[in-house]
């Protein structure tokens, strides 16, 4: 009995040895080495929280879809033109190549940085020297710290809620010279739904090529000497811009038929053609 026990002891064993193998897992369509970033799905942005000593502020926003980075759009707006750094390559207002012989316009290689951060998928990953450059990206020479910190920011942050208004870079002109014989606009920039830039001035009728604060530099629009105004008008119309964006509000209280204000400290202009160009230009 005993020795019949031990052979079927044994056949059970040889059996099991010459069983064939579990089969693998299948595997899976996502290569060993792309990330799993896990970030929700929605749009993402961050900006910059103030303006750099050379007026600009930059801005990044992003789209995730399933799971993944799938847009980045990296810019930038000035408080000193009212525009948006692309809008400002597009012009000829930020030459790069003429003027500091780069190897290629801020939008072409701020295009290549973004499809880095796709292709990576983690702006950590990117590594920077000590002036936030990288010589990992082919082709492109500017800082990239911006990208990387701003688009972390943003992905921290978690999706965002825009704000009310349409956004794009935006320019409105009052339809005629006043009496006093300027014609007032405003450039704006709204992004997530946000006004994060804007500026006020206006064009003389009898010098086109002359504008209100450039007047005011030159000594030809004196209000404090020759009116006796707190402050000259660009102090007071850049108040004017940073309530702006500080509030968003574009309904204002008057103080009076004449469209001035007292909600706005230091400002005793006229405010509001200002406030009704941008919400011509908003359809508003």
């Amino acid at each position: 009995m005993k020795k019949l026990i031990a052979l079927l002891v044994l056949v059970l064993m040889i059996t099991a040895a010459c069983s064939p193998a579990a089969p693998a897992d299948e595997p899976t369509d996502t290569p060993a080495d792309a990330p799993e970033s896990g970030y929700a799905d929605g749009k993402y942005f961050a900006m910059a929280d103030e303006f750099a000593e050379n007026g600009w502020k930059e801005t990044v926003a992003l789209e995730v879809k399933d799971g993944k980075i799938t847009d980045v759009d990296w810019n930038a707006v000035s408080n000193q033109l009212g525009i948006d750094k692309r809008t400002a390559v597009e012009q000829g207002k930020y030459p790069m190549v003429a003027a500091g012989d780069a190897q290629a316009e801020w939008d072409e290689q701020a295009d290549k940085a973004e499809a880095y951060l796709i292709e990576v998928q983690d702006p950590t990953s990117i590594e920077l020297d000590e002036e936030g450059r990288t010589d990992a990206i082919s082709g492109v020479s500017i800082h990239v710290n911006g990208l990387t910190e701003l688009a972390q920011k943003a992905l921290d942050a978690g999706v965002t809620t825009p704000g009310p208004y349409t956004d794009g870079t935006y320019h409105q002109e009052a339809a005629d010279f006043g009496d006093s014989g300027w014609k007032e606009f405003v450039d704006f920039v709204v992004m997530n739904g946000n006004i994060v830039a804007a500026k006020w001035n206006a064009i003389n009728e009898e010098d086109p090529e002359l504008d209100k604060i450039t007047a005011v530099a030159e000594g030809k629009y004196p209000m404090v000497a020759s009116g006796g105004a707190q402050a000259e008008w660009d102090v007071q119309a850049k108040a004017v811009e940073d309530y702006l964006l500080e509030t968003q509000n574009l309904d204002i209280e008057y103080s009076n038929d004449e469209g001035n204000t007292d909600a706005i400290s230091g400002v005793s202009i006229h405010v509001n053609s200002f406030y009704d160009l941008i919400k011509q230009a908003l359809g508003l």
